[in-house]
């Protein structure tokens, strides 16, 4: 494809995915206008810290801008912020937006993400302080609710990294905390028992209450406060409720404008969809990964991060450019930092090694013989040697690697 000034490329969502999307754009040789719309009023910003420094500061997003607003001079790149995409015409190759406008492209990429689910629960709409964590104002919503809350008692309903994150950055700032999960252990749906144990005892030794098996059923606005019914009759007072039971992948758009939907927006190795002239990064995209052979669907900076890089280098004309990364993950929570890397859907075996250091552990994930992924508590070199083997496909000794007292080197474990 050959490039020109005249050329224009759309992108639907301002966040990591669509923001890198836009300079890598530029990097990669596009001469064209790069045109960024987003809903979100706020100059684009890193999500991770949210829930975790971002609460516990007095911060504005100003603090934890994805690139300096000078860069996007720069480079020429339009943000066009608080305005939103409300439909796109294939045919034409335009996008219709929320200010009455449309604008016409050459490219689109789209880089809608995913927005909180809110569970139907019985007076969730009229309860007090009631909010998800997704964005910065989701952020300061909380921060503002707790800072004038008489008693500072928040439920968490959830149990999975967020809302455990959240948790912990409240508890830190002096909140009664109760966790409210209605599996049988927290994480039950990302992670392996031992992960789900470790947390739920690091949360307790804070006095953070983890109660698992609790399904809400309803909220009663007190006025002051609000009770929280579960399903076993018990009841929880909160003067702040923070929702955080998963994501509904933003869809809506593509499927409307007959782009191929599974468990998200699929696309190719390219992160092409079914339109050779739209593209779809993110956390809303459905793609394949080669190292493990099947499809997924990752909620990740990294992956977002990684597939605007393959994206841009395909509009740009690259041939074989294929999004081909070992996708990783990373939590952090009171003293802990959680490393993950790789994918242990399938898993039958688990290996743990328990380092010396207190809260210093790795736990390595096999289907037989071959090593799928690792969580590494507090232990950077578990992490990059997880890596290191799970790219290499190296055969690992597992014995070795449970006794502590072989020395942590690659060359110990094979």
């Amino acid at each position: 494809m050959s490039l020109t000034k005249e050329q224009v490329c759309v992108v639907i969502g301002a966040s990591h995915a669509g923001v890198n999307l836009a300079f890598a754009l530029r990097k990669e040789g596009w001469v064209g206008a790069i045109i960024l719309y987003d809903i979100d009023t706020e100059f684009p910003y890193h999500r991770p810290p949210l829930s975790k420094a971002y609460l516990t500061s007095e911060d504005s997003t100003s603090q934890s801008l994805l690139f300096p607003k000078e860069n996007y001079k720069d480079d020429n790149i339009t943000l066009k912020l608080g305005v939103a995409v409300k439909s796109i015409n294939r045919n034409k190759k335009l996008v219709n937006l929320s200010d009455n406008t449309v604008q016409k492209y050459d490219k689109l990429v789209i880089a809608t993400g995913a927005r909180p689910f809110i569970p139907p629960i019985k007076g969730i709409d009229t309860a007090k302080n009631l909010f998800p964590m997704r964005t910065a104002a989701d952020a300061v919503n909380i921060r503002n609710a707790f800072n004038t809350s008489q008693q500072k008692r928040v439920v968490v309903i959830g149990g999975g990294y967020i809302g455990l994150e959240t948790a912990a950055s409240l508890k830190k700032l002096g909140a009664n905390v109760t966790v409210l999960e209605r599996e049988e252990r927290i994480l039950a749906r990302v992670t392996a028992p031992v992960m789900s144990k470790f947390f739920t005892q690091l949360h307790k030794s804070k006095g953070v209450d983890i109660l698992t098996g609790k399904n809400v059923v309803s909220i009663e606005n007190n006025g002051a406060y609000n009770t929280v019914v579960c399903n076993d009759n018990s009841t929880y007072q909160a003067d702040l409720i923070v929702v955080g039971v998963g994501i509904k992948v933003n869809t809506e758009l593509a499927k409307e404008a007959g782009l191929t939907i599974e468990n998200g927006i699929k696309v190719d190795k390219t992160a092409r969809t079914n339109d050779a002239h739209i593209y779809a990064i993110g956390d809303c995209t459905y793609h394949y990964n080669p190292h493990y052979k099947t499809n997924v669907r990752l909620e990740s900076v990294q992956n977002a991060v990684d597939q605007a890089k393959t994206a841009a280098k395909a509009i740009c004309g690259e041939a074989h450019t294929v999004y081909n990364t070992i996708p990783w993950f990373w939590s952090d929570q009171f003293d802990v930092k959680l490393q993950m890397v790789g994918l242990s859907n399938g898993y039958n075996q688990i290996v743990i090694r328990k380092e010396e250091t207190q809260n210093s552990f790795s736990a390595w994930y096999f289907k037989d013989d071959k090593l799928l992924a690792v969580d590494a508590v507090n232990y950077p070199k578990a992490y990059m040697l997880g890596t290191k083997f799970i790219k290499s496909g190296q055969k690992i000794n597992k014995s070795k690697l449970e006794d502590i007292t072989i020395p942590f080197k690659p060359n110990n474990f094979i």
